[in-house]
């Protein structure tokens, strides 16, 4: 199945492959996507990555999270990113554009002091206290969602992906541990998803149902440990699935399911996956939320090696694996791992690609 087309709403993919946005630290300061960015994709394009999903992308200047991160909140961005998009197009892969506000972990600066979030919940790793939303500024970043989709489909991306994982704001939202809120987006499970189902639908309308709308779901804020627990805090499973299904009758086209948030440091990029027991660690969450929608699901987390792969895809884990560190250290991976060069990457999940001065591998293999 590995080497198998699938298709996501219209969208033909020739494999399995799946690239998960990452930061590249690859954009101007004011979030101007850069030729690097071009050179990333393309090289991913020409190996043969059947979907890629680029970098968080801030729909709105206070929602940007980190330096040299890439926008979209404003028309100027389109030309650059068409660039980028024709040199993938060359080459039959798809890439969908990754769209985010940082919410409560969002960055702080002389012309945004405070984040914002649905809720005053001080954030355990930052200690910063966001300040709590109106019922205004809900409603304009769920426009300034639906004016950065439109502005991707003007630069010829295949679909948008909400991030709505990770602790970003749409992620506060979904999750009762950061949504304290008692009016019609906080409460009951449809009430904190509220907000990310009047963003499909305002896409789908501006769009005219024509452009692929996925979602990055959280399985879990990470608090409690696997994937068959109910939380006593933060977002678990049981809730996730709900929201999984809320996204599928919304239209949703396909699910990437990872967990995490920044204070429970350690669930979303773990380190030391050097051994089969230790790849796929969302599996079983992903299982669960595959077993409950129709749509295809992705997952993420730590998949490195063939016989793994296989086992997830054949097992009914998940339709697509997706993998960022690996293409990182390997861009030309699926090409090895097709013509039998290799059955396992060679990344050892140590971090060292993170980089500020660029994205890159930086372990030095012997």
């Amino acid at each position: 199945m590995i080497f198998d087309p699938i298709t996501i709403c219209n969208l033909k993919l020739q494999n399995r492959f799946v690239r998960s946005a990452t930061h590249e630290f690859l954009a101007e300061e004011d979030g101007t996507p850069t030729s690097r960015l071009g050179d990333l994709y393309e090289e991913l394009a020409k190996n043969e990555v059947g979907l890629i999903i680029t970098g968080y992308s801030y729909v709105l200047p206070g929602g940007q999270s980190d330096s040299l991160q890439q926008g979209i909140y404003d028309d100027r961005f389109i030309e650059p990113y068409r660039k980028i998009t024709e040199r993938v197009h060359r080459y039959g892969s798809k890439i969908v554009l990754q769209i985010v506000h940082g919410g409560r972990q969002a960055s702080v600066s002389e012309e945004y002091p405070v984040p914002i979030a649905p809720s005053a919940v001080k954030d355990g790793h930052s200690a910063v206290v966001p300040r709590e939303m109106t019922e205004k500024e809900i409603l304009e970043v769920i426009e300034a969602f639906t004016k950065a989709a439109v502005r991707a489909k003007k630069a010829g991306f295949d679909g948008v992906q909400l991030h709505c994982a990770h602790g970003f704001l749409l992620s506060n939202f979904i999750s009762p541990y950061t949504n304290r809120r008692t009016d019609r987006w906080g409460g009951s499970v449809e009430n904190r998803a509220r907000i990310v189902m009047e963003i499909v639908r305002r896409i789908k309308e501006e769009t005219e149902n024509s452009f692929p709308v996925l979602v990055k779901l959280n399985s879990t804020d990470g608090f409690q440990p696997g994937c068959s627990k109910k939380a006593e805090i933060g977002l678990d499973i049981f809730q996730a699935v709900e929201i999984a299904k809320l996204l599928e009758k919304a239209g949703v086209c396909a699910i990437e399911v990872s967990g995490g948030i920044g204070e429970t440091g350690g669930v979303t990029i773990r380190t030391a996956i050097n051994a089969p027991a230790k790849e796929a660690y969302f599996r079983d969450c992903s299982k669960t939320i595959k077993d409950a929608v129709n749509i295809p699901v992705i997952l993420v987390g730590g998949i490195r090696s063939l016989q793994v792969i296989s086992y997830l895809l054949e097992n009914g884990f998940a339709d697509l694996v997706s993998m960022s560190r690996v293409f990182i250290s390997e861009p030309d991976i699926v090409m090895k791992f097709k013509s039998g060069q290799v059955k396992k990457a060679r990344c050892v999940s140590c971090n060292l690609c993170f980089d500020p001065e660029g994205v890159s591998c930086n372990f030095q293999f012997e």
